[in-house]
């Protein structure tokens, strides 16, 4: 039984001493790379956030049309009244549900929406949601950052999402 226990302990350490051990040389390496590490990252200067860093909710992205019906709404007209009171009724009908004006719910909240889309991505995301979250990088993004709730098709004309954005015109 001494034997046993003796055998046992002699292949313990062998095992031991083989398995994440370091010699001198290793560790003082490692250690010098950690210092050039910590003083590389202290001498680097600041850098503003990459685009990928900014939540998709939060980036500004005026490149894109988006996938859909609405290829070029050309420069808006001053805000119509009227169509922005359709728009606040329409938007309380169908998309209240998902999403709040001045804050994330469900979906992200829409206020200043227009300073960071083009109206045409706006309008394609409310009349082509499907596609838009299949083919549309940035609607792919939102889509993951929004949990996977996809946005709801909710059959609008273009006639009313164009009401809808002109609600959404306001609320910059």
């Amino acid at each position: 039984m001494k034997k046993i226990t003796i055998i046992l302990s002699a292949i313990l350490i062998v095992v031991l001493s083989s398995c994440g051990g370091s010699t001198a040389n290793e560790a003082a390496k490692t250690k010098d790379e950690t210092k050039e590490t910590t003083v590389a990252k202290e001498e680097a200067p600041v850098e503003e956030k990459a685009a990928e860093d900014v939540k998709p909710s939060e980036r500004v992205d005026l490149s894109t049309k988006g996938v859909g019906p609405i290829k070029d709404l050309g420069e808006l007209p001053p805000i119509d009244e009227k169509m922005v009171k359709e728009g606040l009724e329409l938007f309380q009908a169908k998309c209240t549900a998902c999403h709040k004006a001045k804050s994330k719910f469900i979906g992200p909240a829409l206020k200043g929406v227009t300073e960071m889309r083009t109206p045409e991505w706006i309008m394609n995301m409310i009349l082509n949601p499907t596609e838009m979250v299949e083919k549309d990088p940035l609607a792919k993004e939102l889509l993951v950052e929004f949990n996977g709730s996809p946005m709801a098709n909710q059959n609008l004309t273009e006639d009313e999402a164009r009401k809808i954005l002109e609600f959404f015109r306001t609320l910059n």
